[in-house]
C-alpha cells in the first residue's frame, strides 16, 4: 500500500509524536509498504516520501510550526489516509482523502486542550477555549472510517480502536554500560513543560536529599526548572536517541507526574530496559502502570510520591515482560488490518477492543 501519515509534530521537534511516526513508517517500509509522510516545514532536510507544507513559527508553543498551505495536488497518489492530528496538516489529509474517496484513518496522540492552559496569559480564556475546541475535534473524528487511541479510553466522545502506538522492544533494552554505577539515581525523560509537571520532580528530590536526580528534555519551562533544582537534581537537554536506553539503564527508578499522557512512551522505555517506573494515579498510568513494573501515587501527595519512589527502589521487578504487549511489531500487524478492514467494503472495520486486536478488555486493564 501507499500510505500518507499527516503530521503537525515531525522533526526536528523531539517528542512522542515524532518518534512513533518515525518508527511506524521504518516497521511498515519493512514490511513492503511506501510510506509519506507530510509535516510542517522547518529547520529539517527532507527525505525521500517526505513532504513539507509551507509553516511558520508559532508564538504560542516554541519550537512547533504552524502549517499554512499546500495544494493537494502537489501530493503523491496514496492508497490510505492516516491522519496524526487535527491542525492544518491533518485537516489537509482529511480533504485529500474526501476528495479522492480514500479511507481515512485518525490517531489521537495529545490533547491539545491541556496545551491552552499553558500558554494562554488567562485561565478563564483556556478554559473557554478548551471548552469550544472538544466538540470540535470531536465532529472532525467523526469524519474518519475509524479512529485509534493508545488506551481504552480517551477524553473524546467518539468510538475507537484501543491500538498502542508501541515501542521498539529490540532498540530499547538494558544495557551492560552503566553511568551511574557509584549512585542511586532517579532520573525522568521528556518535554519540560507544564502538562508534564516536572517541577513536581523537584519537590520529592529535596524530601530525598540522599537520591540524585537526573531530568532530560528541554522545552518551555527548562529556565525555571534549572532556577528551582535543588542541588541533587541535573537537568540535561535531550540526549541522542542511541544513548536513551544507557540513560534508562543506568537510573534506578523513572518517575514522572504528568497528567496529560496519552500512553507515556518514555516509561514504558524505562520498563523496556529493565526500570520500575513511579507515575501519578491518572490516564494512561492506571492502566500502564501496576505492581509488575512499577507504583503509582497520587498526584500532588508528595510524601505518597517519596513512597512510590521507594517502593520501586527496594522491590524486584521483571519490568521488561510486563510491557511485552506493548511491542510495536504487535500494534504493526493490527494497524495493517485495520487498514485492509478500511480499504475493503466488505469488512467491518473494528470499532472496539476484541480477540482479534489482541487488545482485549483484559489485556488493557492494569498491571496491578
Amino acid at each position: 500500500m501507499k500510505i500518507g501519515f499527516f503530521t503537525d509534530s515531525y522533526f526536528p521537534e523531539i517528542d512522542g509524536v515524532t518518534y512513533t511516526i518515525k518508527l511506524w513508517r521504518e516497521e511498515l517500509e519493512r514490511n513492503g509498504h511506501e510510506v509519506y509522510v507530510v509535516y510542517p516545514e522547518g529547520d529539517y532536510e527532507p527525505g525521500d516520501r517526505e513532504i513539507p507544507v509551507t509553516s511558520v513559527s508559532n508564538p504560542f508553543y516554541p519550537g512547533y510550526r504552524i502549517p499554512l498551505f499546500r495544494r493537494p495536488s502537489t501530493l503523491p497518489d496514496l492508497d490510505v489516509v492516516h491522519c496524526h492530528g487535527p491542525a492544518p496538516v491533518g485537516i489537509l489529509g482529511r480533504y485529500y482523502a474526501r476528495k479522492h474517496e480514500l479511507p481515512a484513518i485518525y490517531t489521537h496522540h495529545t490533547p491539545l486542550e491541556e496545551y491552552f492552559h499553558q500558554n494562554v496569559k488567562f485561565e478563564s480564556v483556556a478554559a473557554a477555549l478548551s471548552k469550544l475546541y472538544v466538540p470540535l475535534e470531536n465532529a472532525f473524528l467523526r469524519s474518519f472510517d475509524a479512529v485509534t487511541a493508545s488506551t481504552k479510553r480517551i477524553e473524546r466522545d467518539v468510538e475507537h480502536v484501543p491500538l498502542p502506538v508501541g515501542l521498539d522492544m529490540k532498540f530499547f533494552q538494558p544495557t551492560e554500560t552503566d553511568w551511574y554505577p557509584d549512585q542511586t539515581v532517579i532520573g525522568y525523560s521528556g518535554r519540560l513543560s507544564m502538562e508534564k509537571n516536572v517541577s513536581e520532580i523537584l519537590r520529592v528530590a529535596e524530601t530525598l536529599p540522599e537520591y540524585h536526580f537526573v531530568i532530560v528534555g528541554d522545552g518551555p519551562y527548562r529556565d525555571s526548572l534549572e532556577a528551582a533544582a535543588p542541588e541533587n537534581v541535573d537537568i540535561r537537554t535531550f540526549l541522542p536517541r542511541e544513548e536513551l536506553p544507557i540513560f534508562y539503564s543506568s537510573i534506578d527508578v523513572f518517575v514522572t507526574a504528568s497528567t496529560a499522557d496519552t500512553l507515556g512512551l518514555s516509561t514504558l522505555e524505562a520498563n523496556a530496559c529493565g526500570t520500575p517506573v513511579a507515575a501519578a494515579d491518572v490516564p494512561p498510568f492506571e492502566q500502564t502502570i501496576g505492581a509488575a513494573n512499577g507504583e503509582r501515587f497520587e498526584y500532588g501527595d508528595r510524601a505518597a510520591m517519596a513512597d512510590a519512589i521507594e517502593s520501586c527502589l527496594r522491590t524486584e521487578r521483571d519490568t521488561r515482560a510486563a510491557i511485552e504487549r506493548y511491542d510495536v511489531r504487535r500494534t504493526m500487524d493490527n494497524l495493517e488490518y485495520l487498514y485492509r478492514s478500511v480499504q475493503s467494503s466488505t469488512d467491518e472495520v473494528p470499532t472496539t477492543a476484541d480477540d482479534r486486536w489482541g487488545f482485549s478488555e483484559d489485556s488493557q486493564g492494569s498491571l496491578d
